[in-house]
């Protein structure tokens, strides 16, 4: 998540801020400033770590979070998906709870 937080933005007025709180295991990556008179502000990527799995509370990149961590090792019983609803989370093929 750090690296993305290092990423870069056009215009300069847009700044990556990564909020980790380990004590707790919430990771959230906020993009916020200014594209001309407009104000933007959002979360990026929200993940929570609940009884050693890896929540994936919220995804807004290009790639995708699961697939990152899938490509570092991470089995797909310690990754959920919790943007899906918990009825449409039988239908992936990542960990339901």
């Amino acid at each position: 998540m750090s690296q993305k937080a290092q990423r870069r933005f056009t215009p300069e007025e847009i700044e990556a801020q990564a909020v980790i709180d380990t004590q707790n295991d919430h990771y959230l990556l906020l993009h916020t400033g200014w594209r001309g008179n407009n104000r933007t502000h959002g979360c990026s990527i929200h993940i929570d770590i609940k009884n050693g799995k890896i929540w994936i509370q919220h995804d807004g990149t290009e790639v995708g979070i699961a697939t990152l961590l899938l490509e570092k090792g991470v089995p797909k019983d310690d990754i959920v998906l919790a943007f899906h609803s918990p009825d449409m989370r039988e239908f992936t093929e990542f960990a339901t709870h």
